[in-house]
């Protein structure tokens, strides 16, 4: 069960002498999720159809579920396509990007800066590549 703030705990990981018992003390408050299991954990939550999901990414069938089966380690542009058909919040999205090890968007850059504009909005990838487009950005998906 998670009590504890992210501040909470790396005030306690900065005062602790050693790391075996910040980590035996804190043991229920950590998380090691894989990317796959965090996506089904949002499917679940929000109450997706995965195969909707996959369909509205714009991802080849196959591939996308690969990354859901844990077999695909995909690129920063593929979670963050999936991560726009699942209408994630950008707060979400920071989240989902680190289980994919991928750079959180950053607002100070302006194709982060759109990515982000279409989560709060609510864009499609169709949408949001239009966008992107017609303001001389790289496309999210080709």
């Amino acid at each position: 069960m998670k009590n504890k703030t992210t501040a909470s705990l790396e005030h306690e990981l900065s005062e602790a002498k050693r790391i075996e018992d910040y980590l035996s003390a804190n043991d229920s408050e950590l998380i090691n999720q894989s990317l796959a299991e965090h996506l089904e954990k949002l499917i679940t939550e929000k109450g997706l159809n995965k195969a909707e999901v996959i369909e509205q990414s714009g991802l080849d069938k196959v591939y996308a579920y690969h990354i859901f089966a844990g077999r695909k380690n995909p690129s920063r542009n593929k979670i963050l396509a999936l991560a726009i058909a699942m209408k994630l919040t950008p707060d979400e999205v920071q989240h989902l990007l680190y289980y994919a090890k991928a750079e959180r968007l950053y607002v100070r850059n302006s194709w982060d800066s759109v990515i982000w504009h279409a989560l709060e909005n609510n864009l499609s990838v169709l949408e949001t590549n239009l966008l992107l487009d017609k303001l001389g950005e790289t496309k999210l998906l080709d």
